[in-house]
């Protein structure tokens, strides 16, 4: 049997997030934030579209295009483990697999048919950095996708590391009026490497065409620049 199959690329995904810093831990953290995917030319026909306007929520299938490597290790170590604890990485979503697949659940919030770049989707919650690779899309099937018993291994208990968010009035403004409630989700999840912790660094975030410089103290992030 053939040891390769061959996949195409069918969309990228548009998004406030030129780097991996700050992006969500997983899809649906931060509802707030908005991305587009716009599809390859090849696949822009509208006809592959129809009926998904009935579906609220949508499965991407996309690539780690920033880990792709020619080795793999059996194991990772998850940040939410703190970085020590090495796991088998079928065990983990971690980037770094042999197949540099990532899957997320996107709510889908508006389709465009007819635009200069054709066929666009318009969707909430996406953890994905600006230009990912999509390689498929399926609909979001509650009575099959939603498992509300299922176990949750090392990760039960959702993301720990919420963090006060003190942005002063005089910054935020500076953002668009739909990008501040999607800046503050991202900034309360704490995007900071789960191994750093120094209160005196100055952080840098890139988002949405803006750099928002940050520092974070205990449980308090302040926002110290928002520059464009």
């Amino acid at each position: 049997m053939a040891q390769d199959i061959q996949v195409h690329i069918i969309a990228r995904i548009r998004s406030d997030f030129p780097t991996k810093f700050g992006i969500p831990r997983q899809s649906g953290v931060v509802e707030a934030l908005r991305a587009q995917i716009v599809f390859e030319p090849e696949y822009r026909n509208p006809d592959a579209l129809r009926g998904i306007e009935g579906f609220s929520h949508l499965w991407l299938i996309w690539q780690f295009s920033q880990a792709v490597r020619e080795k793999w290790s059996p194991t990772v170590r998850p940040p939410r483990l703190g970085g020590n604890r090495r796991v088998g990485v079928f065990a983990t979503r971690s980037p770094f697999r042999p197949n540099a697949i990532g899957l997320s659940c996107v709510k889908l919030e508006g389709v465009e048919l007819h635009t200069p770049e054709g066929s666009v989707l318009t969707v909430s919650g996406a953890d994905l950095m600006d230009g990912t690779p999509i390689l498929d899309i399926k609909p979001y099937v509650p009575y099959a996708d939603c498992r509300p018993d299922a176990r949750e291994g090392f990760t039960g208990g959702g993301w720990e590391r919420l963090l006060e968010v003190d942005c002063p009035p005089e910054l935020l403004p500076r953002l668009p009026d739909e990008k501040r409630e999607a800046l503050l989700g991202v900034l309360a999840n704490d995007p900071r490497p789960s191994y750093q912790s120094d209160p005196e660094r100055v952080y840098g975030l890139p988002f949405g065409g803006y750099e928002v410089k940050f520092t974070v103290s205990g449980h308090r992030l302040r926002v110290i620049e928002i520059e464009s």
